[in-house]
């Protein structure tokens, strides 16, 4: 369909639209008229990417004037792939209409692991091995080295694109990673660096949060990027903790011996080359003693990664003199690692801001806070100098140099924490030197002030005001919107008591309670009894799941849930996960019926969908707050409180209900799905918890399901699910609430006031 939002023409791929697509739309592009920010919640299952794609690039074709690049970011190479889909859909339909006009170039970037097309590269088990794998193929000296040594191997498919030149260059369309894949083998081109190369041309880039958040990637990546981009980051509701872990690095003793090992490497490697090419290490001196930018005019295949701090925090300055050689440079990381081996053995924990630190390394090492800031282009600098390709093997050091970088780069925002071991196993010396981030508005702060436009998204953005004192950005537009439904087909329960009226938590206090995992396990057993198809549950932990399971296997409860359904578990191993997913689905779609047990915060909370008969329930057992004894955690409440003045309580209670909400958001993805969403806590039905759920799911969560026993939720159970077998009419036309208009509809009203009546 085709229908106009002011002075933009918009083309929508599908017969029919959703009211809150269409106030979607308005909201976006009152946000990219303002050219600002904008903060939007839109329940799952109500088509939000297509709605973003659609309006985005039906306002760039109806703004030739000011050509806008749209940069979509994604959590997952899943989502990845889905959006790229949606974007050719939509692409083939304003080709249809529009004709050569309205062609475009899309892409999706993702590392060498996904996009990679050399056998003997792909042959390496992850994806370090194999960026290695790919640099002693592409590598310059080792390229020149092959002009003189045919023996010596190199990427066929790299020396075809190079060969290729100017020609080598994407026709438009829009290109998913397996498309590209496909296109480089025809041509005899390498995917990764054709799609590196042409993302600075393309209309539409689609790739992970890393390459604009993390200064590493990003600095290589995105930042030939024009500011006239509207940046999208989809599923954003865990956007503060993705900025965060951008800028925070963890030092063990493993690091510490892989360090030692790498050092020791790099010095033989100085040796050799003063024996044979001693010309090569003056030429690096003499550079640096110029201050030459390194990073301009480096070979795509060289880059390594980039600068660990942001761009406006890099000095633009000569090396220090005391780092210029490279034996100087050596020692100076020597005492480094010495010094941090010697803060790891302590028995008690210590928390030090990164002046402190900074001074007790000049102290105790003799390296001042410049040279610190240095550590990382200097690291860079010597890896090209000694021609080291096999980079996965050097994690290491190059973890002690981001460390390095960062604690002598930034003064505020960050704390140096050492422990020295893990509080829920201190019996295992374990200790880890942690240089911790707290501020989530430094690593995004460079997208706000150079793009024109930034749009943050998901289904899960309760409450909507407390993101940008988090970002610490001031947004045009900020708005939730609800979901307009023909059927109540969310069924929301607060579950409080068993049905022998004893309370159910996960407190501390409470959760080894026999009465409580007996009631857990009751409520499960019924709920078994009664549902059809699928069942999801979430515990707070894996080792509360791995206790309770336990408890449920010893007292013969897990056998009898058996005998109605079969049990599948995620675990910490991604294979494991998978193989008990593909089975879950399996036992669902024969009609055996299954239960997957799960864990908040794990994987299959944060991007598996139980669409349909794969998920008609979905129980929540307990609030999953951050275990808040974690002087991580500790130290970031303290930050937020001083500088945001945001209260320790409201954070944690925010951020384990957008958990909970991400968890109960699984089971529906489509209006014509139905699901029932259990929260087994007595602590639910408490107002000040509650309150900071998604209003789409507020608003159906009924005052009569505040407070109910396990045997009140199964005749709620029983009641809803004799409803949703009912037929009913997709439109809405009947019952007068209309959720899904068509093209005459919406040209009933030019101004939009029909749909917002709607809702």
């Amino acid at each position: 369909m085709k229908f106009q939002i002011e002075d933009v023409t918009v083309y929508f791929p599908y017969d029919n639209i959703y009211p809150e697509q269409y106030a979607y739309m308005l909201e976006l592009k009152r946000a990219l008229d303002a050219k600002g920010h904008c903060l939007l919640e839109m329940p799952t299952g109500t088509g939000k990417t297509i709605a973003l794609l659609s309006l985005i690039t039906s306002y760039v074709l109806s703004k030739p004037h000011a050509p806008l690049k749209l940069l979509y970011c994604t959590r997952t190479v899943h989502e990845m792939e889905k959006t790229l889909a949606e974007l050719k859909l939509l692409h083939d339909y304003q080709i249809r209409h529009l004709g050569p006009a309205a062609k475009i170039l899309a892409l999706g970037l993702s590392s060498r692991k996904n996009l990679c097309v050399n056998q003997r590269v792909l042959a390496a088990e992850n994806r370090d091995s194999v960026d290695a794998g790919c640099r002693k193929l592409t590598a310059s000296w080792v390229r020149a080295l092959a002009a003189e040594n045919t023996s010596v191997p190199t990427c066929e498919f790299f020396e075809q694109y190079e060969r290729a030149g100017s020609a080598a260059v994407l026709p438009p369309g829009v290109y998913t990673l397996q498309d590209l894949r496909i296109f480089g083998k025809e041509k005899g081109w390498c995917p990764y660096f054709l799609a590196r190369h042409m993302v600075q041309f393309a209309n539409v880039v689609v790739y992970s949060y890393q390459y604009l958040l993390d200064p590493k990637v990003a600095g290589i990546i995105s930042k030939e990027m024009q500011k006239e981009s509207v940046v999208v980051f989809d599923e954003a509701h865990n956007i503060d903790n993705v900025c965060i872990e951008a800028l925070s690095v963890s030092v063990r003793r493993q690091t510490i011996e892989g360090a030692r090992r790498n050092l020791h490497r790099m010095s033989q490697e100085i040796d050799k080359f003063k024996a044979t090419d001693a010309g090569r290490l003056r030429a690096e001196y003499n550079r640096l003693v110029e201050g030459l930018a390194l990073r301009g005019d480096l070979p795509a295949t060289d880059a390594w990664l980039a600068n660990p701090a942001l761009p406006d925090d890099i000095l633009k300055e000569a090396v220090p003199g005391n780092i210029r050689r490279a034996e100087h440079f050596m020692q100076v990381l020597r005492r480094l690692v010495q010094y941090l081996e010697g803060r790891l053995e302590t028995e008690n924990v210590e928390k030090e801001g990164p002046v402190g630190f900074v001074t007790s390394i000049l102290n105790h090492a003799g390296i001042d806070q410049k040279t610190l800031k240095f550590c990382y282009d200097r690291l860079h600098s010597l890896m090209m100098t000694l021609e080291i390709t096999d980079t996965d093997e050097f994690l290491h050091i190059q973890t002690i140099c981001d460390f390095a970088t960062l604690v002598g780069t930034y003064a505020r925002g960050f704390s140096i924490i050492i422990e020295p071991f893990d509080e829920r196993m201190p019996h295992i010396p374990d200790p880890v030197l942690q240089l911790c981030c707290h501020d989530a508005s430094l690593a995004i702060r460079p997208v706000f002030e150079r793009f024109q436009s930034v749009v943050i998204t998901s289904g899960t953005l309760s409450p909507i005001d407390l993101y940008p004192r988090l970002l610490n950005f001031n947004p045009v537009v900020s708005r939730s919107f609800t979901m307009s439904l023909t059927r109540d087909c969310i069924c929301p329960m607060v579950l409080t008591r068993g049905s022998d009226q004893l309370p159910v938590s996960t407190k501390f206090d409470m959760r080894s309670d026999l009465g409580v995992v007996r009631n857990y396990g009751r409520l499960l057993l019924e709920m078994a009894s009664v549902v059809p198809d699928g069942i999801v549950c979430f515990f707070v932990s894996y080792s509360y799941m791995d206790g309770i399971v336990n408890t449920w296997n010893e007292t013969g409860i897990l056998k009898e849930i058996m005998q109605h359904k079969l049990v599948f578990i995620e675990t910490q191993d991604v294979v494991e996960t998978t193989l008990a997913l593909d089975n879950y689905r399996k036992a669902c779609d024969c009609g055996r019926g299954a239960i997957f047990f799960s864990v908040a915060r794990g994987k299959v909370a944060e991007g598996i969908d139980f669409d349909r008969h794969y998920g008609r329930l979905v129980i929540m057992f307990g609030v999953p707050f951050q275990y808040t004894l974690s002087k991580i955690l500790l130290a970031r409440l303290e930050y937020l409180r001083d500088t945001f003045q945001i209260k320790e309580g409201d954070f944690l209670t925010f951020d384990a209900l957008r958990q909970a909400a991400q968890c109960v958001g699984r089971v529906i993805r489509s209006k014509a799905d139905y699901g029932m969403m259990i929260f087994a806590d007595k602590r639910y039905s408490r107002h000040d918890k509650r309150s900071k759920l998604p209003s789409w799911i507020l608003s159906h969560l009924h005052d009569a399901h505040l407070n109910l026993s396990t045997d009140m939720a199964l005749h709620t159970a029983r009641e809803f699910l004799r409803k949703m077998a009912q037929p009913y009419d997709k439109t809405g036309g009947s019952t007068g609430r209309k959720t899904l208009l068509s093209q005459e509809d919406l040209e009933k009203t030019a101004d939009g006031s029909f749909v917002e009546s709607l809702f």
